[in-house]
């Protein structure tokens, strides 16, 4: 479920947007669960709401992965610099009838619209707009302004939504030596 307290997360995010490091790498195999619960012990979320996604001239940033009010999150960003997007994943389900109950981001007095497309729902209130994938019992966000981030951007990265490889996790944990992914 989207939450209105989101509003804040891209002021926390905005030093880590400004500064983050290039760290998106595929093609490994699907991450081992036991490693995959421990990264998620670390960032202190379930197992089960770690998702990335992969969308060509953007780029996770490590330090941005975390926990936000019991969801997953990570943020995004153009290879250069002028645009990100966030991925939240929390546990929750999205209708057809709740689809536009559920506030979008900050934009909680805005009414929602919802056009579904594909496996997912296309969202816009405002000037936000995202893809909500719904996977089982977990709805990903993929969340950006609608003058920033063009929904085709968005949409690709809705249809790459996955878990984690073992390249993609070790990216998305901080580095051991300190040093910088």
């Amino acid at each position: 479920m989207m939450r209105p307290s989101r509003a804040l997360l891209p002021l926390f995010l905005l030093p880590v947007l400004l500064t983050g490091c290039d760290a998106d790498k595929n093609g490994g195999t699907a991450a081992d669960r036991a490693d995959l619960d421990a990264a998620a012990r670390v960032w202190g979320v379930a197992p089960e709401l770690v998702y990335v996604t992969k969308v060509s001239g953007y780029t996770v940033f490590q330090a941005s992965v975390g926990e936000y009010e019991d969801e997953f999150v990570t943020a995004y960003r153009s290879e250069e610099g002028a645009t990100k997007f966030g991925l939240f994943a929390g546990h929750g389900t999205l209708t057809a009838e709740s689809c536009p109950k559920q506030p979008l981001g900050e934009v909680s007095d805005k009414r929602v619209t919802c056009e579904h497309d594909g496996d997912a729902w296309y969202r816009k209130a405002g000037g936000s707009h995202e893809y909500a994938v719904p996977i089982d019992t977990v709805v990903v966000h993929l969340i950006a302004a609608t003058d920033r981030v063009d929904r085709a951007v968005l949409r690709k990265a809705a249809e790459a939504v996955h878990r984690p490889d073992d390249t993609e996790l070790a990216a998305l944990l901080p580095a051991k030596d300190g040093a910088d992914t």
